[in-house]
């Protein structure tokens, strides 16, 4: 059996960078890509009251992608479809994997990645057009999976909202993830859905504790507010589920049998769990908030968390191996506790869930022109 040496905790440098109010990372790194790379330094702007701090505005980039339908090919998700109306995420979770793909764009995975947005507005007349495609073959659609669809922007711009009306006319299968409550406001839409057995729901949940929320993911609604949207769901039909995690060994682990007794009290039928990833960039914007945020855990959690990569922050091939095989004893003990607790408290596994269903996809009179036969 080979041999796996854990490397030593590095402690990142004392944060001497802007905190800014409602943002997750704190600090902005050139991305990986960019030629030259740029400094910050302190210039004593720790001494500051928070109220007195220079607030970073969220801008927004229209973008006009010739596609929106997304194919994926990966042995880690569950899925081949997705739509993305947004590319990078106001929520601001410290810890989101999607953050690295911030650098194709020449923009940082750290402040940017939240305050520097782009936005579809097209989608819907996109999506409208490759549903009516001749040769176009439904297959269910995940949205949620890169950044949130439910993001503070969609109030304004609903994107999201025109996305679903589109699946909606066509009778489309969609699974649709988020750590936002906003997913209420197209309940008309995704209740007689859900009837016809073309969608269904889950809602990300981390942490009952509301400052550790505030602290990780700064403008995700409250998990309070996330546990009604699950009630508000369930309660018209929706096929709704809970997200757990990312669990964080040390940070938030201890609370996946209490997340989800009350998900499924409140109506969740279904479930899945992931544990934390830092790929590429995360790493370093994670260590330097947990550092900040949980100084003297810092060093344990890491220490669990490089345990669970074989050594590194993120391994995917050595944390799971080629026949799914859990290696590590954290992840043995989480999928073990999950498990136990889906059993006791009534919810299926995420494989076991409603099966969508595709063969009521139809090209509507809307766009075909043509009336019905037998009508």
């Amino acid at each position: 059996m080979a041999r796996h040496t854990l490397l030593p905790y590095r402690q990142p440098k004392r944060d001497l960078r802007l905190r800014e109010k409602g943002r997750g990372a704190r600090s902005n790194a050139t991305g990986r890509y960019e030629p030259l790379t740029r400094e910050q330094t302190d210039e004593d702007w720790d001494a500051l009251p928070d109220e007195d701090r220079r607030a970073r505005r969220t801008t927004v980039t229209v973008e006009r992608p010739r596609t929106i339908i997304n194919k994926v090919v990966s042995p880690y998700v569950g899925f081949t479809r997705s739509i993305n109306p947004y590319r990078g995420c106001e929520h601001g979770c410290v810890y989101c994997f999607a953050r690295p793909t911030h650098a194709y764009h020449g923009l940082s995975p750290g402040l940017d990645f939240e305050t520097r947005l782009f936005a579809k507005p097209d989608a819907a007349d996109m999506l409208r057009r490759e549903l009516s495609a001749p040769r176009y073959r439904p297959v269910p659609i995940m949205i949620g999976t890169n950044t949130d669809a439910y993001q503070p922007e969609e109030r304004e711009r609903r994107i999201m909202r025109g996305i679903l009306e589109v699946l909606a006319d066509f009778l489309h299968p969609v699974s649709i993830l988020t750590k936002s409550n906003l997913i209420t406001r197209d309940i008309d839409l995704l209740a007689p859905m859900a009837q016809r057995g073309v969608a269904r729901a889950m809602i990300s949940i981390t942490t009952q504790d509301r400052g550790l929320a505030r602290a990780m993911e700064p403008r995700c609604p409250t998990p309070e507010r996330r546990f009604e949207a699950i009630a508000a769901l369930a309660a018209v039909g929706v096929p709704t589920g809970v997200m757990l995690g990312p669990m964080i060994p040390g940070l938030n682990d201890s609370e996946l049998e209490s997340i989800m007794a009350r998900a499924a009290d409140l109506g969740a039928t279904y479930s899945a769990y992931t544990v934390l990833r830092l790929p590429q960039e995360v790493s370093l914007i994670f260590q330097e908030w947990l550092a900040a945020f949980a100084p003297t855990r810092a060093r344990r959690i890491m220490h669990h968390i490089r345990t669970i990569n074989g050594g590194r922050d993120y391994d995917p091939a050595w944390a799971r191996g080629e026949d799914s095989e859990v290696r590590t004893p954290f992840r043995k003990l989480i999928a073990q506790r999950y498990y136990m607790a889906q059993k006791r408290f009534g919810i299926t596994a995420r494989e076991d869930r409603v099966p969508l269903d595709g063969s009521q996809f139809r090209v509507p009179e809307s766009v075909t022109g043509q009336g019905d036969l037998f009508g």
